[in-house]
């Protein structure tokens, strides 16, 4: 679990002072995942996919993302044995994924490009998680999210993560696995507990409601307590979202004076 827990932190509070400064077009998006269906079903206003219905996870989490619900699957919801319930260790993917064979021909021209793209794909181990439970972060009905998503232009995304340089500097290296990019986010931010951003796939675009200019980054509670205090940080000096155009053919002279004074 994340090392922030619900007495310590006031998810609404921080989700608007989040949303305040970076104008997202939707609100960060809590994910936890649990060792039993039953203590999902105590989560407040649960709601499972209808019985006998099957959607990508990419999907699952749109659901929730778009219309704000508190939704729960499991490995009987998403594809059998496949990379969405894969990634995020509710199943182990079945051989026709490890082997290749899923993606031979559709991704990839080769079989070995297919296989390596499986063998180097990041995810949660499985046998020891049966759920998710997916939730608007300032709703509370997660106490303890393993995982928040935040979905966001390429603007706000670099002005996040200025944020979450400005006191405690880290470089930040992001891979892209390509199709499968939910392994890039919520897969290798569970499985590390790291910042994990990504460019979303062709799947999460097209099934996931993900819009054709964002980025998906998956973070820590405590990454967002720190990034809502680097935004405040960097608001009182001057660097702010929306970034506002300066022209490309204007002397970048007066700007830099005003943010680099009595260091040029």
């Amino acid at each position: 679990m994340s090392e922030a827990t619900a007495t310590e932190v006031d998810y609404q509070d921080l989700v608007d002072r989040l949303m305040q400064r970076l104008r997202l077009r939707s609100a960060p998006l809590a994910l936890q995942l649990f060792e039993t269906v039953d203590e999902m079903r105590g989560i407040k206003g649960i709601r499972w996919p209808v019985e006998g219905t099957r959607f990508s996870m990419c999907q699952l989490v749109g659901q929730a993302r778009w219309l704000g619900w508190t939704l729960g699957a499991t490995h009987e919801h998403v594809p059998p044995d496949s990379n969405c319930g894969g990634v995020m260790g509710l199943n182990a993917p079945g051989k026709k994924y490890l082997d290749g064979s899923m993606f031979h021909g559709v991704w990839f021209a080769t079989i070995e490009a297919s296989r390596e793209h499986q063998a180097q794909m990041p995810r949660v181990p499985s046998g020891k998680y049966v759920g998710v439970v997916l939730s608007p972060l300032a709703s509370g009905r997660l106490k303890q999210p393993d995982s928040v998503l935040v979905y966001a232009t390429p603007g706000q995304m670099v002005t996040l993560i200025n944020a979450l340089q400005h006191r405690s500097y880290v470089r930040y290296q992001f891979a892209t696995t390509g199709e499968s990019a939910c392994a890039d986010s919520w897969g290798a931010g569970l499985a590390t507990r790291e910042p994990s951003m990504s460019i979303p796939c062709f799947a999460e675009r097209r099934f996931g409601g993900v819009q054709d200019d964002e980025l998906l980054i998956a973070l820590q509670v405590s990454h967002l307590q720190e990034i809502v205090l680097g935004l405040d940080w960097l608001a009182g000096h001057g660097i702010r979202y929306p970034i506002p155009p300066y022209g490309i053919q204007c002397d970048p002279a007066a700007a830099f004076q005003a943010s680099y004074a009595g260091k040029l």
